[in-house]
Parts: structure tokens; C-alpha cells; sequence
């Protein structure tokens, strides 16, 4: 998880735009970080399919890109999703 600058006025969660592909539209998420600051968890504004650990997920406000990091889990309705 690395952030472009300094993110700590945002508090330790916060509205914005995520991509997950290349082509996709932006979508809309709330970012909750952990106590440490080391990693996130990604709450969808709608439900969003297909997303896997391992990808990429980068965070926006507007045009400025936040920062990115890798999906470590993914979860569907508090569910953990098993992948093999």
C-alpha cells in the first residue's frame, strides 16, 4: 500500500474513486485504514464483480491519483471468497 503524499488529513477513513482495470470506470469506495496505517479495507459505494487478490486497486480524487496497493482478500456479503 503506498499513497503519492501525505494522506493523514483524510483521517482513518475516507470517501474516493477506485480503478481496478485499466479501462474501467471509476468507481466509488470508502477506504478504512487499520490502526498501524498498513493496509486497507475497500468498501463499494455499488457492487462491483470480479475482483480477485493479486490486482491492482488505485485510489482517485477527481483527476489526482491517491496512491495504490495489491488486494491481499476479497469478500462478498462479509463472506471471505476462496480462490484456488
Amino acid at each position: 500500500l503506498s499513497f503519492v503524499d501525505d494522506i493523514s488529513d483524510r483521517g482513518d477513513e475516507f470517501h474516493c474513486t477506485a480503478k481496478f482495470r485499466y479501462r474501467q470506470k471509476d468507481t466509488g469506495v470508502t477506504v478504512k485504514f487499520n490502526e498501524d496505517r498498513t493496509k486497507v479495507e475497500v468498501i463499494f459505494d455499488e457492487p462491483v464483480r470480479a475482483i480477485t487478490p493479486g490486482q491492482e486497486v488505485v485510489f482517485y480524487d477527481g483527476e489526482e491519483c491517491l496512491g495504490s496497493g495489491t488486494i491481499d482478500h476479497a469478500y462478498k456479503e462479509s463472506k471471505l471468497l476462496q480462490y484456488v
